[in-house]
């Protein structure tokens, strides 16, 4: 009696075993199907969700989009062997309409930041990003630290949602800051001369200082602040995580990214292309 129990106990074990292992098997391969990896593959196409800023991702004259991210974007989709679909996105909304579904990643000079990562997973580092600051003549006058416009008289311009709108009120916390859906409303406040100064990526307030100098001037040089950009996913799904993060180890060791980073931010060849 008591071996006919036991063999009955042993037999029960074994088959809550194989039914434990069949349904292991049968959740990853659910998980696997349900990646973005996997529905990327599948649909043959990859929607990336961007903003524009320059020289990151803007129009051409003859209304394409181009620049450093639309290259990261465009050789990603590229070496999966499936077309690129873009879905320009405004910046202070652009995380809620990854998480809806309008799009795979988020390809869009993002910075990694603690409160981000709260909503979404980030890739490893393809980039790196600093803070600049570029400042009206006329209203700055010879303001040439930090700490001379982290004061009530002075106000900032910066785009809503962004890093640039984040240093701005970490480093100049006294000044007013005044934020702008898109980027060219900043810099028009700013050369309008209803901001002292506007805070952007670099080499955006470069550029500006260059093309307005009689308007406009670098009151530091470089950057204030050093941020790791990244892709950014929906939580939960590791095996595009893996696939992303590998593409950019990939692309990184050639030197393709250091050498296109070098191309949008470093020279002025492309702008020919833009209006």
């Amino acid at each position: 009696m008591r071996r006919n129990i036991l063999i009955c106990t042993v037999a029960l074990v074994a088959l809550l075993f194989t039914v434990s292992i069949a349904s292991a098997k049968s959740l990853q391969q659910e998980l696997v199907q349900e990646s973005t990896i996997e529905q990327i593959f599948q649909r043959g196409t990859l929607k990336v969700g961007f903003s524009t800023f320059v020289p990151w991702a803007m129009k051409d004259k003859n209304g394409k989009f181009i620049g450093f991210e639309i290259d990261v974007a465009t050789r990603l989709a590229k070496d999966m062997g499936v077309k690129i679909e873009f879905v320009p996105t405004k910046w202070s909304g652009i995380i809620p309409a990854l998480l809806t579904g309008k799009f795979d990643v988020i390809i869009g000079g993002m910075g990694i930041r603690p409160d981000r990562n709260a909503k979404v997973n980030f890739t490893i580092p393809y980039n790196w990003t600093g803070m600049s600051i570029v400042a009206n003549r006329a209203k700055a006058g010879a303001k040439n630290t930090i700490e001379a416009f982290n004061n009530p008289d002075v106000v900032i311009s910066a785009r809503l949602g962004t890093s640039a709108a984040k240093a701005a009120k970490k480093y100049m916390p006294k000044a007013t800051l005044r934020l702008f859906e898109e980027e060219t409303q900043a810099i028009q406040e700013l050369l309008n001369g209803r901001a002292d100064a506007m805070v952007a990526s670099a080499p955006l307030p470069e550029k500006m200082a260059v093309l307005h100098a009689k308007k406009l001037y670098l009151p530091l040089k470089g950057t204030f602040t050093k941020e790791p950009n990244a892709f950014a996913i929906r939580k939960g799904d590791v095996d595009t995580l893996n696939y992303f993060d590998n593409w950019i180890r990939v692309v990184d060791s050639e030197g393709w990214l250091q050498e296109r980073y070098h191309y949008w931010f470093e020279t002025l060849d492309w702008e020919d292309q833009l209006k």
